[in-house]
């Protein structure tokens, strides 16, 4: 999504059009380290095609990262490092001693705010954890993690800046075809941008609008784990203008 700038200018669909090309890499930062770190990463590929997904908006801010993803930077690294193809990372592991697991697997820009609504279901829920993993890419897809998260967890979700087709569609491609879906123990749910044209507006309106937003991860996760579910207001503070 891009704020202002209109529904004629969204990078909704090219996870879709893009993913489906053979032997493509392609992934999507989820803040400006990650951004770094992957335009060094597909300069550094030089056997086979690449697409790196360049995110709008501000960037998160030290104090941000550091507090959401435990980066431990006292200032923004000089230059981006290489990361391995088709590898993603868990940011945070879900606490033990609980009944109920919830896996939240993002890709790209809503790693921030899955991070959040993790924080906020175990706030208030005990005998909930909840795990929040960053994919990194969609091709080649870390399926060693998606199994990891299929098989530790009762609950999965997969969260995108993108039109249906994308992320979430490679990955439930992936636990049907490997039979995780099979027995009925694990709750898998998509959340993409809905099959429409977002109006002109700032981004933190459009993932309200979209259900992208904190609070709607949060819900997801609570209506599978059949919690109740009170959705309250947002409270989007002002923005910055977005027109490019």
């Amino acid at each position: 999504l891009v704020g202002n700038d209109g529904p004629t200018h969204h990078g909704s669909f090219d996870l879709a059009y893009i993913g489906c090309i053979p032997g493509i890499a392609l992934c999507a930062p989820s803040d400006e380290v990650e951004l770094r770190n992957m335009m060094r990463t597909i300069y550094e590929v030089d056997d086979k095609p690449t697409a790196l997904r360049y995110p709008r908006g501000s960037a998160l801010g030290l104090d941000v990262l550091n507090d959401l993803f435990e980066y431990g930077l006292d200032e923004y690294p000089a230059r981006g490092k290489a990361l391995p193809l088709g590898k993603g990372r868990v940011v945070r592991g879900a606490r033990e001693d609980v009944s109920s697991r919830v896996a939240i697997l993002s890709l790209g820009t809503r790693l921030a705010e899955s991070v959040l609504a993790a924080r906020a279901i175990e706030g208030a829920h005990a005998d909930v954890g909840v795990t929040v993993a960053d994919a990194r890419w969609m091709k080649p897809l870390d399926t060693a993690l998606v199994a990891r998260l299929a098989e530790e967890h009762d609950v999965l979700i997969t969260v995108e800046e993108g039109s249906i087709g994308g992320f979430g569609d490679h990955v439930l491609h992936y636990l049907s075809l490997g039979g995780f879906l099979d027995e009925g123990t694990l709750k898998a749910r998509p959340m993409v941008l809905p099959d429409k044209y977002i109006e002109a507006g700032s981004m933190g309106e459009q993932y309200e609008e979209a259900g992208l937003s904190q609070r709607f991860i949060e819900a997801t996760a609570l209506r599978l784990l059949g919690k109740p579910v009170s959705m309250g207001s947002s409270s989007l503070a002002d923005e910055e203008p977005t027109i490019a």
